[in-house]
């Protein structure tokens, strides 16, 4: 599909940026709208910038000016969103992705492993509770007229930037100065991370995919360690060996609401995986980076940088009532 002329609707995140890569990379003809801020994630020097608020009518009246095979949709959250975006678009392109998440299906899981015939429904997370609206919203569109929307549910996807535990870096500092850090349950739940660069490698072959309208897809990593396995891989990338302390889920959501409904409405159950929808469309689609491979380029981008090392004191706090009440 060398040539397709594809617009991201951002493109500097953790995921998008490896998309906009690796959409060049495969030849493209790439234009990425948003607001120009400046990121930590640089765009391939072939990609098109615009500069756009896509939340605005006029901005992105003026962004779609010029027609499109594949619109790609990162930044659209609620119905209001994504309707403006499809009536703005609407006759002009082969195909809207939305990217949606995969905290949209069935929280808990009624049966592992997870595919795209699982319900959708997440009574504690409000921001699945959105996704979950503009999928309805999509597939109405999709069944009325034939609007050409394709759905991405992508897990829990990281990057270098990216400490896959509320609180961030906080977690690898308290290692580093030997105190407790909290985990989870009992930490023996099963949890999928995707590097963006294994994401990249299934959403890119989907764009201008015939047989990809009105479908769904989540693309994840087909490996999914226990939420111990991941700290002790960090903590290794990290040179030192974590203390952990257990604390239930519904405890954490007491002392820290924040941190408890991202547990609660999504981390707190096990989540894996079935990839095969996906491979019946990109065959060769595999996930190739290891989370302890993932945790070493963590650790070493944070260390390049010590302002990197953020911690979030409200976390911290909350990890140091948690340990008081539950270590041993």
């Amino acid at each position: 599909m060398a040539g397709l002329r594809v617009l991201f609707l951002g493109g500097t995140g953790i995921i998008s940026s490896a998309c906009s890569w690796r959409a060049v990379e495969l030849g493209f003809d790439l234009t990425v709208a948003n607001r120009g801020q400046t990121s930590i994630r640089a765009l391939p020097p072939e990609a098109r910038r615009v500069t756009a608020d896509v939340n605005d009518a006029a901005s992105l009246a003026a962004v779609v000016g010029r027609d499109f095979d594949v619109v790609v949709d990162w930044l659209a959250f609620t119905p209001d969103q994504v309707r403006a975006r499809t009536d703005a678009l609407r006759g002009r392109i082969g195909q809207y992705v939305f990217i949606s998440s995969a905290s949209a299906y069935q929280t808990p899981p009624a049966r592992l492993p997870i595919t795209e015939s699982t319900p959708l429904r997440n009574p504690v997370w409000q921001y699945s509770r959105n996704k979950i609206a503009c999928e309805d919203l999509l597939n109405t569109l999709y069944r009325e007229e034939g609007y050409p929307v394709t759905i991405v549910r992508p897990s829990h996807t990281y990057d270098r930037t990216l400490v896959p535990f509320d609180g961030g870096w906080t977690i690898v500092e308290r290692m580093r100065r030997g105190q407790p850090v909290v985990v989870h349950g009992d930490g023996t739940s099963l949890w999928t991370l995707t590097h963006h660069r294994d994401f990249a490698r299934g959403l890119v072959p989907l764009l201008g995919h015939p047989r990809t309208l009105g479908e769904a897809f989540h693309i994840t990593s087909d490996d999914a360690p226990t939420w111990d396995q991941i700290a002790n891989a960090l903590a290794a990338a990290a040179g030192t060996v974590p203390r952990i302390v257990h604390v239930p889920s519904d405890a954490i959501a007491a002392v820290h609401p924040g941190w408890g409904e991202s547990l609660l409405g999504d981390k707190t159950y096990s989540a894996v995986f079935d990839n095969s929808k996906l491979r019946r469309v990109v065959p060769d689609f595999v996930a190739t980076i290891p989370f302890e491979q993932g945790a070493r380029e963590i650790i070493a981008w944070h260390d390049e940088d010590p302002a990197r090392h953020k911690v979030d004191h409200t976390v911290d706090a909350a990890m140091d009532t948690l340990v008081d009440r539950y270590g041993t």
